[in-house]
């Protein structure tokens, strides 16, 4: 027996190692029972309001960069995990996605949600209404999966997995902009 840790092995028998598991989940938080989407969400919004990550010149590059990442992490964690869903997450997929999911995404794998919320969040103005606004858009958008979404998350591996939140977060940011303009112009009225 050698001095180093032994890695766990998934359910489906492959180890996958500690800081591809750490970066897919999250920073573990696809590991909360319910609602791991929403909870990876939560983490992108918290990270993108660290002082300047929401500046132009920082968050395309997260975004870019957190992209191709996420395509090998969460691929890496898929190929390992299957396609193991919490109860909420299948109730989810059953309701608003009905059909086969031949490729495997586990709700452990959150860092689609994270560069999905970025992206939702990218050239909006960061403070509550813009938050608030984008975060909900995103979880409606990324739970529905409007065409392409759905078509794309369709993709093997780690494509399929962040391909359809690059829409829903694509999606997510035009209706954050309609509504906060419409806001904007409401408020313009009864002032």
């Amino acid at each position: 027996m050698s001095g180093s840790a032994r890695q766990p092995e998934s359910p489906a028998g492959r180890r996958v190692p500690f800081a591809v598991r750490f970066i897919a989940t999250g920073f573990f938080s696809g590991y909360i029972p319910w609602a791991s989407g929403t909870f990876g969400s939560i983490v992108g919004l918290l990270l993108i309001l660290i002082p300047g990550a929401a500046s132009p010149g920082v968050l395309p590059v997260l975004i870019v960069c957190g992209f191709g990442l996420g395509v090998y992490v969460s691929g890496r964690v898929a190929e390992a995990e299957g396609n193991a869903l919490t109860r909420s997450a299948a109730a989810a997929k059953a309701m608003f996605q009905p059909g086969d999911h031949a490729q495997p995404d586990p709700s452990i794998v959150v860092i689609d949600e994270i560069v999905g919320m970025w992206i939702s969040l990218a050239g909006i103005a960061i403070g509550p209404a813009g938050c608030i606004t984008a975060f909900i858009l995103f979880r409606v958008f990324d739970v529905l999966k409007p065409e392409p979404a759905r078509s794309l998350e369709r993709l093997p591996g780690g494509w399929g997995i962040m391909l359809d939140d690059v829409v829903a977060g694509a999606y997510a940011n035009i209706g954050t902009r309609a509504i906060l303009f419409l806001l904007g112009l409401m408020a313009r009225g009864t002032g």
